[in-house]
Parts: structure tokens; sequence; C-alpha cells
């Protein structure tokens, strides 16, 4: 893979419990024979518009993750790392949110938990995003210290996950 290499990696330990949470919300939301009748409850009225509408709202999250991911080229990571040479990057998807990559996979989770509506479907994506901010947040730290006064300007006029609101 043609990524820079890192300068400072997140701890082990901090990876594995965030893998944990992420499992857990995939097993949520993709395995639909557990056990529970709650889990099965349906969250919204009958109608076809659900499986549709989660479609489109999946394949625009997933569009918009992968926009953002080769927008970031060589500065990407799957773990909270600062590359060498770290670049700011704030031009395309990171013109909109600071973190577009979890904005897009948030999204599309949520439209998968549209199309299978039930209780299970928002507890994987509320699982989902407890992860993302985590990891979210001990990035924007490293960025803090990384880029210093750039980084609070960019921060104080982008929203972190959601255009114009977080």
């Amino acid at each position: 893979m043609n990524v820079k290499s890192a300068q400072r990696l997140e701890p082990p330990v901090s990876r594995i419990l965030r893998l944990v949470l992420l499992v857990a919300g995939i097993t949520l939301l993709s395995w639909g024979s557990i056990p529970g009748t709650w889990l099965h409850a349906q969250v919204l009225p009958d109608g076809a518009w659900r499986f549709w509408g989660g479609l489109a709202v999946t394949a625009a999250g997933l569009l918009f993750a992968v926009w953002a991911r080769i927008h970031l080229g060589r500065n990407w990571s799957s773990a909270v790392t600062l590359k060498r040479d770290h670049e700011l990057i704030t031009s395309g998807p990171y013109a909109l949110v600071r973190h577009p990559i979890y904005t897009g996979i948030l999204t599309g989770l949520l439209g998968s938990a549209l199309a299978v509506d039930e209780v299970r479907g928002v507890l994987a994506v509320a699982i989902f995003a407890i992860a993302f901010w985590t990891k979210l947040r001990l990035e924007e730290n490293w960025m803090r210290s990384q880029f210093g006064e750039t980084y609070a300007a960019y921060s104080s006029r982008v929203a972190a996950l959601v255009p114009f609101v977080l």
C-alpha cells in the first residue's frame, strides 16, 4: 500500500478495544438470528421505501467515504497515526467535515440499519458511533499537537462529523 511511514502510532490496547466494538456492531447489523426478540423489533412503519431508502443512503455514505480515502492519499492509516511529513488535508470532503471517512461509514451503516429496520440496526449504528468518536478524539488531540493553531482554526470552521452541526 502506498502510504507514508508512521511517526507516532496508537497503542495496541486502544485498537483492540475499538475492534471489539466494531465486531459487536457488525454482528448486530449482519447476523439476523441473534436471540432476543426486542433486538428484532421494527422501528419504522412498513414499506418498500425503507429498503430502497436504506440502499440509497448506504451507497451515498460509502461513496463519500471512498472519496475521502482517495483524497487523503498517502496520509491514510487504519490506526490513529501521525505520518512522517504528515500533511493537514482541508480540501475536498475535508472541507465539509474533519472526519469524512467516519461520516461516510456511519452514513452507510445508518442506511443499512434503515433497510434492516430493527432495533439491532439502531444499536449497531450507536456502537459504531461510539467507536469512531473515541478514535476521532485521539486523532483530534494528535492533530492539535502536530499542527497547533492551523488545526485549531480548521476545527473551529469545519464540523467533525456532520456538516455545520457536529
